[in-house]
């Protein structure tokens, strides 16, 4: 009798180690919808913190750009409607205003954000609702889900952002009854942590700065391709 070989799991990618370029991905219907490229600031494996600051090129659709440029809410919300269709179209963009420093765990439904001003205020914490990161060759892919919850920096209080558009992705499909399941349960952990003030929200989040000496991360060639 021969015997069997079973076909050894593929490797995980390796830690990004500090300072190296990590980029962030919305990938939908086998597209990326956008692509933002960070420094690592650690990774454990399991846990990895970025950060992003003003003057950073990144990729974006142009529904979302148009309505940072003219102040046109409908915009943004029409890109909803080309998400759900596979049809948008993306253009560079340069991170302005703030200063990010990022936190995703492998196998959350959420990721948490640090907004600063680049004097280093505290300007508040962001929960991003969104599909669990799977790591690439060149950083992560994940989906933003719509809906998020806002924290006051010395964590005193919060607010929900974004319900309407969250229901509108529910009835175009980009959010499917298994992520709303998901998202449920995430928003009830990510609450119970912050009331209990445990995780990530043990505590305030000091001020950051990028090293003065790391040049600005750039997108990679091929960053627009899915299969990296």
């Amino acid at each position: 009798m021969g015997s069997t070989v079973t076909a050894a799991a593929p490797a995980a990618p390796a830690p990004f180690a500090c300072g190296t370029t990590v980029v962030r991905r919305d990938v939908h219907l086998g597209r990326v919808w956008s692509a933002q490229p960070h420094r690592a600031l650690s990774d454990s494996g399991s846990l990895l913190e970025i950060g992003y600051w003003p003057g950073i090129r990144a990729l974006a659709p142009t529904t979302w750009t148009t309505a940072l440029r003219t102040g046109d809410d409908s915009s943004r919300k029409d890109g909803l409607e080309h998400l759900a269709s596979g049809s948008w179209e993306l253009e560079p963009w340069a991170w302005r205003d703030t200063v990010l420093r990022s936190r995703f765990e492998t196998g959350s439904w959420f990721s948490l954000h640090h907004f600063q001003s680049p004097a280093g205020e505290p300007l508040r914490l962001y929960v991003n609702f969104e599909r669990p990161a799977v790591r690439t060759r060149i950083g992560i892919d994940t989906l933003d889900l719509l809906v998020d919850l806002v924290v006051d920096p010395d964590l005193s209080s919060w607010r929900w952002k974004d319900e309407d558009e969250y229901a509108h992705g529910r009835r175009l499909g980009l959010v499917t009854e298994a992520d709303h399941r998901a998202v449920d349960h995430a928003r009830e952990h990510a609450i119970g942590l912050l009331q209990e003030r445990r995780g990530p929200f043990g505590f305030p989040w000091p001020a950051w700065a990028p090293d003065p000496a790391w040049p600005l991360p750039v997108l990679p060639p091929g960053a627009q391709q899915v299969a990296l």
